[in-house]
């Protein structure tokens, strides 16, 4: 281990200022001395950032780590008075402040830890700096590991002359909306399809596109104008340069999957040009999670996945609950080396246009997972599918199926709940009331989704609770009191002294994961009320406190409920509809054989 002054002596010390002032004390990877580091919290749900101080024993300053060199920290090998070389950096002058975007290091582990040395000083900040800055001439290592002499002069894309002429390379990472007179050099991964929207405030239109270096990926939008002016420019997998002034602002996460906490909009004096040079940007980047590992993947958490295609299904079509819009939906089954499967549904165009025959190797990037049926996967708007990517993974999966992937057996993360069947015999899934929600169950309007629900009773409407029938035997049309005596069926063409009640109840049921609104019809109404609605009519007609005591009695009270979801037309509006057809009590002794089935078939109990 080092001794201060051996440590001292490794220092190069000065080069903080060099960095921004340039001169013969230029070093391009200086090595200087962590002081402090410090976590800064963020409200955005992205990567954790840290703020560190580094010391060059002269002058110190306040650097921001890009989240690419978060490991270090989370590591350990990176602490408070440990010393680092800088291999990646980028010089910044926010409102007179200097603030480096440290983007690479490496922690000189033989110079151990020891007390801070020297006598820093802060790096001040020059008067003339204050009211006009100027980081065109600094020689500091750019995001790319080049000296940058000078800034680029960019052309300007149909803007007449460049707005840019002052700009500097920035890495993704650095920009805040803080940044002035900056440009990027990104890759376009993902072009979205032009939207519309019409409200109360107006209509408009607007597009998105991904943008990615190596420090990361951020998202930008265009709306309107902008949308009309960049949409044919921007392909995916060209390489742009992109200028301010371009609003950065805190990223919208319901519309993004990338993990960037800030997001562009496209303003009018935008400036974007092609890049004909390439070099220095990655294409598409994966972080892929094995599909053994779904399981211990949190539900709504979106990840990158790359499988083989076992299984193409058709192509379906929903409607939106929100907007009555149909979608196009096709499932796919997705198997990988660790030996089991999974559901992914790819949408829209993606899934109408889908040509890829099974045992193609696909990577997918922005796939959100989902609990109901155990795990599967959907393939958000914003992210993208590659065919045979050629990376390492792919060329590795592939050989593993055609050697002996294509005939093994895989295993599933089903939920127990969604393989189980009611005692019975019933063939219907038992779903959770999340799974029914979020598989969309019902909202084909083509045919009916049939479920079992165990789930309890929390309440029931006791306002029209049944109704009056003709009490012609198959009849159960509603009949219509004409005059005291008189109920009339316009069906049978009949008049009867008294109707049959029958019953039509609301019942709000839960479990573990939510509640659902359930339409219980006679049958069920019997079950559930331990009498007939004719029986519960003459008790209410009599005494409603006692024929609310027996509603009340009903509640909280579990049952097997077999349902159907089915899409419905309500006041020109459509909605799913959960209709019971019938519902038994729980047996007990049927329900313990089923878990012990489970425990044999999960082999729970080695």
């Amino acid at each position: 281990m080092a001794t201060p002054a051996q440590a001292l002596a490794r220092i190069d010390a000065g080069s903080i200022s060099a960095i921004f002032d340039g001169g013969a004390a230029v070093v391009q990877q200086p090595i200087v001395q962590c002081v402090q580091i410090k976590p800064i919290a963020s409200n955005t749900g992205g990567a954790e950032r840290y703020r560190v101080i580094f010391s060059d024993s002269k002058n110190y300053i306040q650097t921001m780590l890009a989240t690419a060199a978060n490991h270090h920290i989370t590591s350990g090998s990176m602490k408070t008075n440990c010393f680092v070389k800088l291999l990646g950096y980028q010089a910044n002058n926010v409102k007179g402040k200097k603030i480096l975007i440290v983007t690479e290091l490496e922690v000189i582990e033989e110079l151990g830890v020891m007390e801070k040395l020297g006598a820093p000083q802060p790096l001040e900040t020059k008067p003339e700096e204050e009211t006009k800055p100027n980081l065109n001439n600094i020689p500091s290592n750019n995001f790319y590991g080049q000296q940058q002499q000078q800034s680029r002069s960019l052309p300007t894309h149909n803007k007449g002359p460049s707005s840019s002429n002052n700009a500097n390379i920035y890495p993704i990472e650095a920009l805040s909306p803080y940044s002035h007179k900056w440009t990027i050099k990104a890759r376009c991964t993902n072009k979205s399809d032009i939207k519309t929207w019409h409200n109360m405030k107006g209509e408009g239109k607007l597009f998105s596109v991904n943008l990615l270096d190596e420090s990361g990926e951020i998202r930008a939008t265009g709306f309107n104008d902008q949308c009309d002016q960049l949409y044919e420019l921007f392909q995916e997998g060209q390489v742009y340069y992109i200028s301010s002034p371009c609003r950065v602002q805190i990223a919208k996460k319901q519309f993004s999957n990338l993990s960037n906490d800030y997001e562009l909009t496209f303003e009018r004096d935008t400036v974007v040009e092609k890049a004909e040079e390439e070099a220095g940007v990655p294409q598409v980047t994966f972080n892929f999670t094995p599909i053994s590992d779904l399981q211990s993947v949190e539900k709504d958490t979106t990840i990158d996945i790359i499988g083989v295609i076992k299984e193409v299904g058709e192509t379906n079509q929903i409607t939106s609950k929100t907007t009555s819009k149909p979608y196009d939906k096709r499932d796919l089954t997705l198997v990988d080396n660790t030996g089991y499967s999974v559901r992914l549904t790819i949408w829209g165009k993606t899934a109408s246009g889908f040509e890829l025959p099974p045992d193609s190797v696909v990577a997918f990037k922005g796939v959100k997972v989902s609990d109901f049926g155990g795990r599967s996967l959907s393939l958000l708007s914003s992210g993208s599918m590659t065919a045979s990517p050629d990376i390492p993974e792919s060329h590795k999966l592939k050989g593993w199926y055609q050697s002996q992937g294509h005939s093994e057996s895989f295993a599933t993360h089903a939920n127990v709940t969604s393989t189980v069947f009611g005692a019975g015999g019933s063939r219907d899934p038992f779903k959770t009331i999340a799974q029914v929600k979020e598989e969309g169950l019902g909202m084909d309007s083509e045919k009916a989704d049939f479920f079992s629900l165990k789930a309890s009773i929390q309440y029931i409407k006791q306002d029209n609770f049944c109704y009056p029938a003709c009490s012609s035997e198959g009849c159960n049309k509603k009949v219509i009191e004409n005059e005291p005596g008189q109920w009339r069926c316009e069906r049978c063409d009949k008049s009867y002294p008294k109707p049959q009640y029958r019953y039509i109840m609301s019942v709000n049921v839960s479990d573990h994961t939510g509640q659902l609104w359930l339409s219980c019809f006679d049958e069920t109404g019997r079950s559930i009320m331990g009498m007939s609605a004719d029986e519960l009519m003459d008790i209410k007609e009599v005494d409603e406190k006692k024929a609310s005591d027996i509603f009340s009695d009903a509640n909280c009270r579990t049952w097997n409920f077999k349902s159907k979801a089915k899409m419905d037309s309500f006041q020109e509006q459509q909605r799913v509809r959960y209709q019971v057809t019938s519902a038994g009590a729980i047996n007990y002794v049927a329900e313990s054989q089923k878990l012990i089935e489970l425990i044999k078939q999960y082999n729970l109990g080695d």
